[in-house]
């Protein structure tokens, strides 16, 4: 008995002699070295899923050089690849009159209804891991321009329409939290600097800017630019700043405020609205769920309307020649 006894604690200590001896397992779990579940999610994303035509109604209140408008547009993806698109994206939009004789382009009010178009092409592509969404676009911008009078007080004759047109390109970069978008825009109009009545002249600017914005939360973002202004007129040029607020009510519909300065136009705020609809390929199709930069491919490009700004014409008849003979003077 005391032999079995003793042969039991011989084999019991030579095993546990053996598992003191075996290499020790650690308990920690395996980590999945190409990033969180989330991240794998939107790596499997394919972009022909949710990259659709899009179609939707945009609306603005004046702003520096800018007018009241509404209207319609939409983007169209011409080539969707594994991590990029190539896109088409128009827009035509009613301008109105100014509002309470407050001239839009500085002394003379915009007045009745026209119609601006605007143009682009660019393309799309996100980074290795998704998480930056790249892009350039550029296009074309037509404003045709009817004149009312001017809200300096000076009597203005002969008002008429005038026709600005200008190229445009653009450069941008977002990810989840940043926005990061450079523009041009210059004014290819012949002439450029256009009657626009008896007294007034109008000129559309060229403008080069920089927008930096950050969002706050998912569905709020603010923004601060930078821009300098140039026309032929020479009245309006010099550096302004500008500052955003946008909110995005759901995922095609955004509403937005904007406060600018600069020394020709001094301040000016203004309201938008953008509704994008059809954006899930149509009725009853779930979009996949997505990040901001996935998002960010089917965004319609931003700046696209022609700014004017108008002078006194450097010689203009005076209201005397009515009495007397054809006297100019300086206005």
């Amino acid at each position: 008995m005391q032999q079995s006894i003793r042969l039991s604690l011989s084999l019991t200590g030579a095993a546990a002699l053996a598992l003191a001896s075996m290499p020790q397992v650690s308990a920690k779990p395996i980590e999945v070295a190409q990033g969180s579940a989330e991240d794998l999610g939107v790596m499997s994303i394919s972009l022909k899923d949710v990259i659709k035509p899009q179609v939707g109604v945009q609306g603005q209140t004046q702003a520096a050089g800018t007018p009241n408008e509404a209207g319609l547009g939409g983007f169209l993806p011409l080539v969707v690849g594994k991590n990029s698109v190539f896109f088409a994206d128009v827009l035509a939009n009613a301008n109105f009159a100014d509002i309470n004789n407050s001239s839009s382009i500085i002394n003379t009010t915009v007045a009745g209804t026209t119609i601006s178009t605007s143009s682009r092409l660019g393309y799309r592509w996100l980074n290795g891991d998704r998480s930056w969404m790249y892009g350039i676009n550029a296009g074309y911008d037509t404003r045709p321009m009817s004149t009312g009078p001017a809200d300096t007080g000076i009597p203005v004759y002969t008002s008429r329409t005038a026709f600005f047109q200008q190229a445009a390109v653009n450069a941008e970069a977002v990810s989840d939290k940043w926005v990061f978008n450079a523009y041009a825009l210059i004014p290819t109009s012949e002439p450029d600097e256009q009657q626009l009545n008896s007294v007034y002249q109008g000129d559309a600017l060229t403008t080069v800017g920089f927008d930096a914005g950050y969002n706050l939360t998912k569905a709020l973002r603010a923004s601060v630019g930078y821009y300098y202004q140039n026309g032929d007129l020479n009245t309006a040029d010099g550096s302004g700043v500008l500052g955003r607020l946008a909110y995005a009510i759901n995922n095609g519909l955004t509403v937005g405020t904007n406060l600018s300065y600069d020394s020709a136009f001094k301040s000016r705020f203004s309201a938008d609205i953008k509704w994008r609809f059809n954006t899930n390929g149509g009725p009853g199709k779930e979009t996949p769920k997505s990040n901001a930069a996935v998002e960010a491919l089917t965004s319609t490009p931003s700046k696209r309307d022609v700014r004017v700004h108008d002078e006194g014409s450097i010689i203009c008849k005076s209201s005397l020649m009515n009495l007397f003979s054809d006297i100019y003077i300086n206005c």
